[in-house]
């Protein structure tokens, strides 16, 4: 399966999978990945891993259907679109290209928190336990149907900078892991509803989808 991943800034799930290909963990391949800002951190992850790189920046085109298209021509043929952290919203026009075959991590346990500061706006709400999603992208921001989430606690401590580390480290596990699960024709979707076919489902240990990663 050939990967196309999105990004806009660091890029630390980038590297997730990155190093989950390059340990054998990860059965695909990433054809290229697309930065919307050229002084991405991640674009440096790229050189050093030979991944190859384009640099497509809204400011270059005259509309977002414009932009988006040159986007939908530089994936080609991919197989799957991964949105790690990706900072633009994608419109119908280009996630119809791609139909169910685009997925993002987001940093709460969606349906709470949608779009942008999802763990300032957990921290404000007041809420104990927070975490992060991956999902198939759709029409809707940060709603379509979930693959895996994580859960983690937050503490009565907790600022919006450390809260995000903690979830980031769940991010990097359960990204790679649903791309395993698409690579491998485990996912099935029915409606909302996301099911992994031999998922351990209901078992211990705490997280038990989390096979591999």
């Amino acid at each position: 399966m050939k990967l196309g991943v999105l990004v806009s800034g660091r890029g630390s799930n980038l590297q997730a999978l990155i190093d989950a290909i390059e340990s054998g963990k990860l059965p695909c391949s990433i054809s290229i990945v697309i930065s919307d800002r050229e002084k991405a951190y991640a674009l440096e992850r790229c050189k050093r891993h030979n991944v190859p790189y384009a640099v497509i920046k809204r400011k270059d085109f005259s509309s977002q259907e414009a932009f988006e298209e040159e986007m939908i021509k530089a994936l080609g043929d991919v197989d799957l679109v991964v949105l790690a952290g990706f900072m633009r919203i994608l419109s119908a026009h280009f996630i119809s290209a791609f139909p169910m075959k685009i997925i993002n991590i987001h940093p709460s346990l969606t349906p709470a928190f949608w779009g942008k500061s999802a763990q300032k706006q957990a921290l404000e709400y007041g809420s104990k336990i927070t975490g992060c999603t991956v999902h198939f992208v759709t029409e809707e921001l940060d709603r379509g149907p979930v693959i895996v989430q994580a859960c983690v606690p937050v503490l009565p401590d907790d600022t919006e900078e450390t809260l995000s580390e903690r979830i980031l480290a769940y991010e990097h596990r359960i990204l790679p892991q649903a791309v395993r699960w698409i690579c491998e024709g485990r996912v099935k979707v029915n409606g909302r509803n996301v099911v992994v076919e031999s998922a351990m489902y209901g078992t211990l240990p705490v997280n038990p989808q989390l096979e591999v990663f």
